[in-house]
């Protein structure tokens, strides 16, 4: 996998060099443990809702799902944390997913929005798209079995909890968490309506063993999918300062109390760390002095991406207008 992702951005870094490409193959033991466990329940599966980060609709697909888990089973994709993109690449999406990916069925939700209508059809959409398949081995059966897949972090529990509570009036049954990894197996099937019977599994996030290239995966990373500490926090700080800038948003500009826009991690985490008052000791020969806290400052600014501080953003916008 290459290690430099390259644009040419006047002004700025034509390339960003990836300090340790190696670490963007992040598969621990508990995700091959999970695929396994997820494809042992396909049998009973009438339809498979995957799930994603908006912000990468194309880069977080795992691209394994498409053989080894969708098949020929109804599919639903649903595309959360829309508050956080750019939707005005919609049509975009919608095109590339159907000419490229085969997908015709996207739901775009915002999980943490109580009013988000379209949280409220995923499992009518989803029963649609059965009662106009096949169902094969499970003609017979009166209750309908989903499947939630995706990759970490991109709100598979909370959309589940978000349909348990409002169809059925239950409290949270499903760990939600900020860090990748969470969900650690196959749980035991939540039911999700009544009339008809409808239960759904949840499953843990599955990452592709080899994520294609270094953007794919500093993507997957900014956007907390991989965990942070096996990237570095600096480095994702670094790659999110070479988007915005990719981007010509400068809203960071002020937050880390710079004079004016830069393409240099070192000065913008100083400036930002002394801004916000972030210190600690090292030793010099002259004894223990302060120093900015550089990776304090780094995971400030990170945060404020992922809290939407600097707005919405479409990550795959190059993606987008790229057609080879």
């Amino acid at each position: 996998m290459s290690g430099v992702v390259s644009r040419s951005t006047p002004g700025f870094r034509r390339s960003f060099k990836v300090p340790n490409a190696d670490a963007l193959r992040w598969f621990p033991g508990h995700m091959d443990k999970g695929l396994k466990q997820i494809e042992s329940k396909l049998s009973v599966v009438d339809c498979v809702i995957e799930v994603h980060d908006a912000r990468v609709p194309l880069s977080s697909r795992n691209p394994n799902f498409r053989h080894t888990v969708l098949g020929n089973k109804p599919h639903l994709l649903v595309l959360n944390k829309k508050d956080l993109t750019d939707m005005r690449w919609q049509k975009e999406v919608d095109e590339r997913l159907k000419s490229e990916h085969g997908i015709s069925d996207v739901l775009y939700t915002c999980c943490k929005n109580d009013r988000d209508k379209n949280v409220d059809q995923v499992v009518p959409k989803a029963i649609e798209l059965i009662s106009q398949s096949p169902r094969f081995n499970r003609e017979d059966s009166e209750e309908m079995n989903l499947m939630i897949i995706g990759v970490p972090n991109v709100g598979k529990s909370s959309l589940i909890n978000r349909i348990r509570n409002k169809v059925l009036k239950k409290r949270n049954s499903n760990p939600v968490g900020a860090e990748p990894g969470i969900t650690r197996s196959v749980m035991n099937r939540v039911k999700v309506s009544a009339s008809p019977l409808v239960f759904l599994y949840d499953t843990p996030g599955i990452l592709s063993p080899n994520i294609k290239n270094a953007e794919t995966g500093l993507r997957l990373a900014l956007c907390a999918c991989i965990k942070d500490h096996l990237i570095g926090i600096e480095v994702i700080a670094d790659y999110l300062l070479y988007t915005l800038n990719k981007h010509g948003n400068f809203k960071y500009v002020e937050m880390m109390g710079l004079e004016g826009p830069t393409d240099n991690i070192g000065t913008l985490l100083t400036k930002g760390a002394m801004k916000m008052d972030k210190y600690e000791k090292r030793r010099s020969h002259e004894g223990y002095i302060n120093r900015p806290h550089l990776s304090a400052a780094a995971e400030i600014f990170v945060r404020a991406f992922r809290d939407n501080k600097f707005g919405p953003v479409m990550l795959d916008s190059d993606l987008l207008t790229n057609n080879n």
